[in-house]
């Protein structure tokens, strides 16, 4: 099983959105640090945005993180809880942000490869979003 710690350090990320409504995608690609700050860790990834415009732009956000060993709250950068997820090699979780459901499913199994896959419904959103992450450099 992993641990928490298995987690620190610097990870590639390649992320497609696939959006229902428009039809459209994107495309991200970065890199995110995930790095121990007081009691917390903080997960932090910036790269670049290419919509299907194909006009580039820098992206970037930030994730507070408190772990525990059988897995990982999340927490936006204000403090508000996001979702958890388990240290399983699959594992789901949920996040209602009204009028939106935001489900994920986190696949740990290809360690250390991994993957997350959100499916986000509402009255104006229908898209479903997967990142792959695998060790930088």
């Amino acid at each position: 099983m992993l641990s928490p710690s298995d987690f620190l350090g610097a990870w590639a990320i390649e992320r497609w959105i696939e959006d229902a409504r428009s039809g459209q995608g994107a495309r991200f690609l970065g890199e995110a640090v995930i790095e121990p700050k007081d009691e917390d860790w903080v997960y932090a990834e910036q790269g670049t945005l290419e919509l299907a415009t194909g006009v580039p732009m820098r992206a970037e956000r930030s994730y507070i993180w408190r772990v525990d060993e059988a897995g990982i709250d999340i927490f936006f950068s204000d403090k508000r809880f996001f979702h958890r997820f388990d240290l399983e090699p699959c594992t789901q979780a949920q996040h209602w942000c009204d009028p939106d459901d935001y489900e994920v499913e986190y696949d740990l199994s290809n360690w250390p490869v991994w993957q997350s896959v959100w499916r986000v419904t509402g009255p104006r959103k229908s898209y479903v979003m997967t990142s792959r992450m695998s060790r930088a450099g």
